[in-house]
C-alpha cells in the first residue's frame, strides 16, 4: 500500500477486518461500516478481477457487472501491475474452492 496511506486508522481498519471469522460477521461489519453502494462497487470490482483472471472480455464483464470499461481497465492494471492484492485473494479463494 502507498506509504502515504498507512497510518494508525488504516491499521485499525485492517486489523478489524482480519478479526472477522465468518461470512455473517463480514456482512454485519461491512453493513455497519459502508453504504450499500460502496459495498456493491467493491463487490463489482472484485468480480471483475475474477472474470479478468478467467480471460473474460471487457464487454462481457461490463454487461455482467455494470462497471464502465474504464473501471474494468483500472482493475486489469491492478491485476497486472498492482500490489497483487486481487491476485492473492483470488488465488486463495480458488484454492479453498478446490479443497472443498
Amino acid at each position: 500500500m502507498n506509504e502515504k496511506m498507512k497510518d494508525e486508522r488504516m491499521d485499525l481498519l485492517f486489523r478489524a477486518i482480519l478479526s472477522l471469522e465468518s461470512l455473517d460477521e463480514c456482512y454485519n461489519f461491512f453493513e455497519d461500516l459502508c453504504t450499500v453502494p460502496e459495498l456493491q462497487e467493491m463487490s463489482r470490482r472484485l468480480y471483475a478481477a475474477k472474470l479478468l483472471s478467467e480471460n473474460c472480455i471487457y464487454t462481457d464483464i461490463a454487461e455482467r457487472t455494470g462497471l464502465s470499461t474504464a473501471t474494468i481497465s483500472r482493475v486489469n492494471r491492478c491485476l497486472k501491475y498492482g500490489a497483487d492484492g486481487y491476485v492473492t485473494v483470488l488465488s486463495r479463494m480458488k484454492n479453498e474452492d478446490e479443497d472443498a
